[in-house]
């Protein structure tokens, strides 16, 4: 199975093979800390595991590819072409996963909130398995490959390998984790997302609509890993139905690491991650099926000395 950290390691014909795999890990753990923000956002309001997410992405994914293929792109582009089509991409895939995100949220999630905490997760496992398995029936279990619509330009420095399509996903997983801490730390919406997750009932009592902020949180959790969808096909170059099984996985190990409910944590998390696997399958004899045993021993080794989390605080269990 074709992953993100095999096509970094083909990718990787440098003079300076240790800075090389630094940029590709900075380049996945960005893709990775996109997907990441909708998971810590999710579990920091209701306390939730949504392991639907990663399925979320795989969506944005397949329906952006559907897009290109009705544009008939199949060349790299340039200038407002570019640009346009970019905006374009990007609105739509995160359009589509904010609202399959709300609505899961709605028909799936919403009653089971008072429930015990095993239902809602069995709840968000069924969910990801309904969602690839439409698209599966919908589309087939074949790679679809996904035309070049970025430039391949780049350049080098101190041996390594910088494409301009690394540095668009690096900008704009920092954009977006900026602009959504900013959301959260400074508007009427933000404090009102703050205040459920501290404690519902209270917020309720303040005039907070509870239903609406969490279908908010969930809009906008989906609207990233739309983003996100969006740069992992114009990186990777393949749609596949099970896309978002092993970078769903991968992206909530992220949020944990870093401090699940944490924003910088959550990326912090993901820029780790990947720097983390890249490095492995480098240097590691047979690193690439070792790269996952890896960064899971690694998770393991940093909970047990910090259970919270890198960037995370020890909070009491809501009651």
């Amino acid at each position: 199975m074709l992953t993100l950290a095999s096509v970094f390691a083909a990718n990787s014909s440098s003079s300076n093979i240790f800075l090389q795999q630094i940029e590709n890990g900075i380049t996945l753990g960005a893709m990775y800390a996109l997907v990441a923000l909708g998971y810590t956002l999710v579990y920091g309001i209701i306390e939730l595991i949504n392991f639907a997410h990663g399925d979320i992405f795989m969506w944005g994914t397949v329906i952006t590819f559907i897009v290109v293929q009705m544009m008939g792109l199949n060349h790299p582009l340039s200038g407002f072409a570019l640009v346009g089509v970019l905006l374009l991409l990007i609105i739509i895939g995160m359009a589509v996963s904010a609202f399959l995100n709300a609505g899961l949220e709605r028909v799936a999630y919403r009653r089971l909130r008072k429930a015990p905490r095993l239902a809602p997760l069995i709840a968000a496992i069924g969910a990801s398995f309904i969602l690839e398995t439409i698209v599966q029936l919908w589309r087939g279990t074949n790679f679809y490959a996904f035309p070049d619509i970025f430039p391949h330009g780049g350049f080098t420095i101190f041996g390594a390998r910088v494409n301009y399509l690394d540095i668009f996903i690096v900008v704009l997983a920092v954009a977006m984790m900026y602009g959504l801490a900013r959301f959260i730390n400074t508007t009427k919406l933000g404090r009102a997302m703050r205040a459920t997750a501290q404690d519902p009932e209270a917020a309720a009592l303040m005039g907070v609509n509870i239903n609406r902020t969490i279908s908010i949180t969930f809009l906008i959790g989906g609207a990233l890993a739309g983003a996100a969808a969006v740069v992992y096909n114009m990186y990777i170059g393949q749609v596949w139905y099970l896309t978002g099984f092993q970078l769903g996985l991968i992206a909530f190990t992220a949020a944990v690491l870093g401090g699940i409910g944490n924003i910088y944590g959550a990326v912090f998390g993901g820029f780790l991650i990947g720097l983390i696997q890249s490095l492995a399958i480098q240097f590691i004899p047979g690193g690439f099926q070792w790269s996952l045993a890896v960064v899971f021993a690694v998770l393991v080794l940093i909970l047990v000395f910090r259970p919270s989390g890198l960037l995370g605080q020890q909070v009491p269990d809501k009651v």
